[in-house]
């Protein structure tokens, strides 16, 4: 069974009128989830050659593991089982056939150049900006979109609810430099957030992955965890048992922010108060003062 967003890449990559390079792609995707749906699809990050969706390249994966699209690196190319799924159940068929008749001329650098003058924040990890001709207003929108930079210092932030693009967007705006894995055990069966998926991503933004697991509370002890008088006790036994033991941990981190870098210490629960991390930025704040003071994204 597909997922809605799946049957948008069939319909889209049919109404387009594939094989469509994957640069040219991700930008119609991009476009037509920002104009054409209220709730978009896919979440995208500012990338090499503009936005960028992961998570919709982990898509093309399944659907060319269910025979849907062809196994090509360089194009999104429907096989006939594909082009038969994406007419027998299309998604949203009048409006995209009409976003692509608004767009059939786009492709190739154009197709950049639309997206960076409509949507400056997508650009501004752009490799190839000065290799278009941008007019200055637009250079200007684009600089004015980059993320200021924000002090060095602590925040944290769970990645419960949040889809891998809107996760590293929220580290992007804060000016995070340094994201650090305080999860025992860094697995996710949710996509994006397992140890070797997460760290390549951090590194396409720009971002860099550390992982402490000596940080991490076991499994076995998340057990049973009812309401938030069993989380306090669990962080009460940790932060008598097993912090006070962490002293090299928490000085890598110490020493990170000293050297400059933002750092976001990062595990799953959305509530910092149902995660452990509240409990290392806590120690990190008594043992360095009010700079490790953290707030949660």
């Amino acid at each position: 069974m597909l997922f809605e967003r799946q049957r948008l890449l069939l319909t889209l990559l049919d109404a387009v009128g594939e094989p469509v390079g994957s640069t040219d792609f991700q930008k119609l995707l991009f476009l037509y989830t920002r104009e054409c749906e209220a709730v978009p699809s896919y979440d995208f990050v500012p990338y090499k050659f503009g936005a960028f969706s992961f998570t919709s390249y982990a898509d093309k994966r399944k659907l060319i593991a269910e025979g849907l699209l062809a196994d090509d690196d360089q194009n999104w190319t429907l096989t006939d089982a594909g082009r038969a799924a994406a007419r027998r159940q299309p998604k949203e068929p009048l409006r995209v056939a009409s976003f692509c008749r608004r767009h059939h001329h786009l492709r190739g650098n154009a197709l950049i150049l639309e997206q960076y003058r409509r949507h400056p924040y997508y650009a501004t990890r752009s490799e190839i900006l000065d290799k278009l001709r941008l007019e200055p207003e637009a250079l200007a929108r684009i600089a004015a979109a980059r993320p200021e930079r924000h002090p060095a210092g602590i925040v944290t932030i769970g990645y419960e609810g949040r889809s891998l693009e809107s996760y590293l967007n929220d580290l992007l705006q804060d000016g995070v430099t340094v994201l650090c894995d305080v999860r025992r055990n860094p697995l996710s069966r949710k996509y994006g957030f397992s140890k070797g998926t997460l760290s390549k991503a951090c590194e396409g933004v720009g971002l860099r992955y550390e992982h402490l697991p000596e940080l991490g509370i076991a499994s076995e002890q998340r057990q049973e965890l009812h309401d938030q008088a069993d989380y306090d006790k669990l962080f009460a036994k940790y932060e008598r048992e097993s912090l006070p033991h962490q002293g090299a941990a928490l000085a890598k981190i110490r020493g990170w922010v000293l050297a400059g870098q933002r750092v976001a210490l990062t595990c799953f629960e959305r509530l910092p108060e149902q995660c452990h991390r509240h409990c290392v930025a806590a120690a990190l704040e008594r043992m360095n003062g009010p700079k490790f003071c953290a707030r949660d994204l």
